[in-house]
């Protein structure tokens, strides 16, 4: 699988995380950035196929980040992934485009679940 995924997310070790998950089942193009801010370059960068994306970041949050690679590229594909108790802005992100969203602390099978069946 050549899917280009970027991991996005202030935390490294929630990227490690996702990653390890990921590289596990075979999804090894893994890009990484630690706030939304990163995460918009790296985007018009390398056009990932997929973004996993935090919420609350510093510097641009995820909210912010999404809507900027939204307005940018509308089809772009981006899961967000929120604490317990961010209902308000998940129904945010779903409002700008988000496909999914991914409560954490994660499952990985939720994780490889929800970024297999969006990029088939």
């Amino acid at each position: 699988m050549d899917k280009k995924i970027l991991l996005v997310d202030d935390a490294a070790f929630m990227r490690m995380l996702i990653r390890d998950t990921l590289t596990k089942n075979g999804y090894t193009n893994i890009l990484e950035a630690g706030d939304g801010e990163i995460a918009c370059q790296v985007y018009e960068a390398e056009t990932p196929d997929l973004v996993v994306m935090d919420i609350t970041m510093p510097n641009k949050t995820g909210i912010e980040a999404l809507s900027e690679i939204k307005s940018k590229h509308p089809s772009a594909k981006v899961i967000m992934c929120s604490a317990m108790g961010q209902e308000a802005m998940v129904v945010e992100a779903i409002k700008l485009g988000a496909l999914d969203f991914i409560v954490k602390p994660f499952k990985p099978d939720r994780i490889l679940q929800t970024v297999t069946k969006i990029l088939g």
